[in-house]
């Protein structure tokens, strides 16, 4: 198998190839990872991970300071190239509590140090001298059949993100766990994981694609209780994966990291920043969802108009129900505001001040709303 790569990708990676084959032509590298899953995919790459074979320690430091890597985790012996990791084969063991408390050692070979990965089809690895897959665990056959499988439940205890990160997985690539790995994450404790390291993978499910699988994944594996302190029951998770799919397709690029919370939030009839707290989100998080109005049991053209008073309708999380794309172009609200053509000056000049001002420009704009929209359509 050959990498699809980027031009810029790929010229680093012949640069590192052509270093080792220059300078240590006895050691043998594997591309490893996220690469290897999303080349056999068919999906884009962005950063590489290679492991170095056959190089012991302290020639790897002299060889990744020859090559003017930067050091990103020596005690893991990692080092930065552009966008390639470069680093020593490893494996890992859970000496203390939190993400940082392993003790690292060097592998001795390609199955013991795939063996520390989550899942198999993050344990592939290519032998960019001969190009051929290294699978130790049937990763091949669980990708072919869309399933997250724990490699080796003895050490994927070890770190409790990786129930997360089974989550955003199911989101982004259109998978399923398997029933043994769930059993075994369901029992996991996910009371250390630290706010950075849980709002970093929700992030990366908010981004993904397949929304109503990273929420059928986090009720299946109880994230939804142990971290959300939620209960998504069958009948609540067909509702909102219907309402997920059809509103991945009418989003704002720019509004869909919010539209996970926004459902969650609005079929739940739960408050949006209760939410945010809870996995710890930026404060943008909060802000967004906090002028989001959540669909109406019935959608009239005013309800419509009066939001465009604030934001252009495509910029509202609920565009996707009930036609109401098509209503807010109809209307010329889905891409412009809506101005009542009311100013304060105006009604300065009418002798109004104070709070009286304020109550009579309130008014107005609401009659303009119920002039301008009066039609209703449900």
């Amino acid at each position: 198998m050959k990498p699809q790569l980027n031009a810029q990708l790929q010229s680093q990676l012949d640069h590192i190839r052509n270093f080792f084959s220059t300078h240590y032509p006895s050691v043998r590298l594997y591309l490893v990872g996220g690469a290897v899953r999303d080349m056999v995919m068919g999906r884009e790459v962005y950063d590489l991970d290679i492991e170095c074979y056959g190089i012991g320690e302290e020639a790897f430091h002299e060889a990744m300071e020859r090559l003017g890597a930067k050091g990103v985790g020596r005690s893991f012996f990692v080092y930065k190239w552009g966008d390639i990791d470069l680093s020593l084969p490893r494996t890992e063991r859970k000496v203390g509590r939190g993400h940082r408390g392993f003790e690292v050692r060097l592998a001795h070979d390609t199955k013991e140090a795939s063996r520390r990965r989550d899942f198999t089809m993050n344990a592939l690895m290519l032998d960019l001298q001969t190009g051929e897959i290294v699978d130790h665990w049937g990763g091949l056959e669980d990708i072919r059949r869309r399933r997250i499988r724990v490699v080796d439940p003895a050490t994927f205890v070890e770190d409790s993100l990786r129930v997360l990160r089974a989550m955003q997985f199911c989101a982004r690539l259109r998978f399923r766990v398997e029933r043994k790995s769930r059993d075994l994450m369901c029992k996991m404790d996910l009371d250390d994981l630290t706010p950075e390291r849980i709002f970093r993978e929700f992030e990366k499910m908010f981004e993904a694609p397949h929304l109503h699988y990273g929420l059928f994944a986090m009720a299946d594996l109880g994230i939804d209780k142990r971290v959300l302190f939620v209960a998504i029951g069958p009948a609540d998770f067909r509702r909102m994966a219907r309402h997920m799919v059809r509103a991945r397709k009418c989003a704002d690029p720019h509004m869909r990291p919010y539209l996970f919370l926004y459902i969650l939030a609005c079929d739940l009839h739960l408050n949006a920043g209760k939410l945010c707290e809870r996995i710890h989100t930026p404060n943008l998080y909060k802000k967004i969802l906090g002028y989001q109005k959540c669909v109406p049991s019935r959608m009239t053209d005013r309800f419509l108009g009066a939001l465009a008073l604030r934001h252009p309708l495509r910029q509202w999380l609920g565009i996707y129900a009930d036609s109401a794309a098509e209503r807010a172009k109809r209307l010329g609200i889905y891409q412009e505001r809506f101005d009542p053509g009311i100013r304060p000056a105006d009604l300065l000049e009418e002798g109004y001040t104070g709070r009286a001002l304020g109550e009579e420009l309130k008014a107005r704009i609401r009659r303009e709303v119920r002039r301008r929209f009066s039609k209703e359509v449900v």
